[in-house]
């Protein structure tokens, strides 16, 4: 990602930038500044607001000229453009006959950018997304790193710029060459321009604020977008750390680097030649990777895991037939099949629930895989029961905890909790199982479900009710087949269908495979547009045969919405590892929640394997990646227990 010249990428919209308004005038711009401002928010604004520097053929032959003298780079040197936005230096390289090129970038707008013009050109560059202070591509794979364009010191702690630094030493050979292009902060803290404005194109235009931070360290910018028809399209605030050549080499030479040289760098073309901001005066530098002592490999130690799975000798009663049948074991069989090929571990798997917590008790796992979604002894109002078993044995775990998995099987806690806290949901009532009134909301059309659930159970084609009488008799079947329970009536959302994949933890950040939309096209006439039980259990309905799931076509901007609700609703509701959330467009186009999907379904032909298909994962890459989920929450976890610990001894002795 490139930092604008205005000092960093557009990002951060505040609340009143998607509400399309200002906040007005702002006396402490540090005080609005999000920490993790440019966290998922890199898109087509950013392109126009400084299309005239980062959009420019010319800067970028010019910047490639300098990269390849100063470097000394030859065509079949292996090279990482680490944060290389939308890949403009990436593509000019390989356009100059250089073989081996990748392109690293934490926007998923921005990569998807770059593989498509790499495509449309003809040109074989590989573009992967990632996050600059922990990417591995490979140990001492690279002969060159360049952070191009001032994609350096975005963050809050200068402590993540030496992650950055650290990840691209492991990245380099011995003795491989970084070059960085970032600001000259000495200059920028007395010729940084307070206030500018320029016009975009015809119709909008963009004004800029800038001040340094509290402590001197970052310049903070504000931008506030205006189009002549819409009005203001964003209110935003980002910053950057300002570094010296002096605090360049003290922070270089302390992540051991060296033979540190700065290279002259012709000032960048604009078409409008007004704010240049932060790329008006910069530091062109090139140094050399430490040097790296060979040893003899060291065998990795196998981490063993162990996989809880539903119980194949019980019945069940949410299968077609009540009980596991060929289609549930070659599933099973592929997941082993798929967890043999993750290298650096052994897994041992458990699924008879007469001994499980014997089992578990005998010979407490160093990790639990847990995909035990059936619950214990199959049945799903138990599914909480195997991770509250592990937390009384301490025994570490992949997933949500038992709180977490209560709530979200009840759809209607799910529901008031999301709009508790912004999330747009349907009109709902909720009928209690002795409500024998039978009172029916007029809310048609309607889908009627069961308040507690998943996999669909007791939601059939029949669900999608039009008439008071239809309603009634739908409620009856429900207290029939599923006695008991609570019904939920619910407006029915006939817009597109979503779903949203979040890998990872509020601590150490998130991750989300392409959003997924569900295709109806298919289905016969006069069957409801829904994701019915017959979708997911009956192989002779068109609801199996008919829907298809595809990455979806809508908006960056729906897309990062529906995000953005995600994982909100991931931190509030407690879910770990790995989570998908469902949603719908109603009949006027607002996307609102349909469920959350803790430990969602894993299986291979599920929708969480088809989002990591979509980012080019094979399903072992997904089932890898949630176990590296909870292994890096757990390590957080210790450390910091670890630090509570120090304090409370410093505590102590004073």
């Amino acid at each position: 990602m490139e930092a604008p010249k205005s000092g960093a990428a557009q990002t951060g919209a505040t609340a009143a930038s998607e509400a399309g308004r200002t906040l007005g005038p702002v006396p402490d711009l540090e005080r609005h500044l999000p920490r993790e401002w440019w966290n998922g928010l890199f898109r087509a604004l950013y392109l126009r607001t400084d299309g005239d520097v980062v959009e420019n053929d010319d800067n970028t032959r010019l910047d490639i000229d300098v990269l390849i003298a100063a470097a000394g780079l030859a065509s079949d040197d292996r090279i990482l453009d680490l944060c290389c936005g939308q890949g403009r230096h990436s593509l000019e390289l390989a356009r100059r006959g250089f073989r081996h090129v990748t392109g690293l970038d934490r926007s998923r707008y921005l990569v998807r950018l770059a593989r498509r013009r790499a495509k449309k050109q003809g040109l074989d560059v590989s573009f992967r997304e990632g996050d600059a202070r922990k990417f591995r591509l490979g140990d001492s794979k690279f002969d060159c790193v360049t952070i191009l364009g001032n994609s350096f010191g975005y963050f809050e702690r200068e402590e993540d710029d030496h992650r950055v630094l650290a990840s691209v030493s492991r990245a380099l050979r011995s003795g491989g060459t970084l070059v960085m292009d970032l600001a000259d902060g000495d200059w920028l803290r007395e010729h940084f321009e307070r206030r500018s404005w320029e016009w975009i194109d015809q119709n909008q235009f963009v004004c800029r604020e800038r001040s340094v931070s509290s402590d001197g360290g970052r310049l903070i910018s504000r931008e506030v977008v205006v189009d002549a028809d819409k009005g203001v399209v964003a209110d935003q605030f980002y910053a950057e750390r300002l570094y010296s050549r002096a605090t360049v080499e003290r922070l270089l030479d302390s992540a051991g680097f060296n033979g540190l040289r700065f290279h002259d760098t012709p000032s960048p073309l604009s078409d409008r030649n007004q704010d240049l901001g932060m790329l008006a005066q910069r530091m062109y530098l090139t140094c050399a990777a430490p040097k790296k002592v060979a040893t003899s490999p060291k065998r990795k130690r196998v981490r063993e895991v162990t996989v809880i799975l539903g119980d194949p000798r019980l019945p069940d009663s949410v299968k077609l037939e009540g009980h596991f049948g060929a289609d549930d074991f070659a599933t099973v069989k592929r997941l082993k099949d798929a967890l043999a090929e993750i290298e650096g571990y052994s897994f041992r798997y458990l699924d008879n629930h007469a001994t499980l917590l014997h089992d578990l008790r005998k010979d407490p796992p160093e990790l639990v895989l847990n995909l035990c979604d059936e619950g214990f002894n199959n049945d799903a109002f138990l599914e909480l029961c195997v991770p509250s078993y592990l937390d009384m044995l301490g025994v570490p775990y992949t997933g949500a905890g038992p709180s977490c998995l209560g709530i979200c099987y009840d759809k209607s806690l799910v529901r008031a909790v999301a709009d508790g806290v912004d999330v747009p949901v349907p009109r709902e009532t909720y009928l209690h199982p002795d409500d024998l009134a039978g009172t029916i909301p007029s809310i048609f059309p309607a889908l009627i479900k069961p308040a507690q659930g998943d996999s669909s159970i007791g939601i059939t084609q029949h669900a999608v009710v039009r008439t008071p009488e239809q309603a009634v008799a739908y409620v009856s079947e429900l207290r029939r087949t599923l006695p008991g329970r609570a019904a939920l009536v619910q407006e029915f959302l006939s817009g597109p269908e979503y779903s949203v994949a979040v890998l990872g933890n509020p601590e150490s950040g998130f991750h989300t495979y392409p959003v997924l939309e569900v295709d109806y096209g298919g289905l016969p006439p006069g069957l409801p547009h829904i994701l019915s039980y017959e979708s997911k259990w009956q192989p002779d309905s068109p609801y199996w045969s008919e829907i298809r799931y595809n990455e979806t076509s809508a908006s960056e901007d729906t897309c990062r919405m529906m995000i953005d609700y995600s994982t909100r609703l991931f931190s509030v509701l407690g879910c770990r590892d790995y989570a998908r959330f469902d949603f719908r467009e109603d009949s006027d186009g607002q996307i609102k929640l349909l469920e959350v999907n803790p430990n969602p379904g894993w299986c291979w032909d599920g929708k969480l394997n088809l989002m990591a298909g979509f980012s080019g994962l094979r399903y072992a890459d997904m089932l890898r990646q949630i176990l590296s989920a909870a292994r890096t929450r757990l390590e957080v976890r210790l450390s910091r227990s670890f630090a509570d610990q120090a304090d409370d001894r410093a505590d102590a002795q004073s």
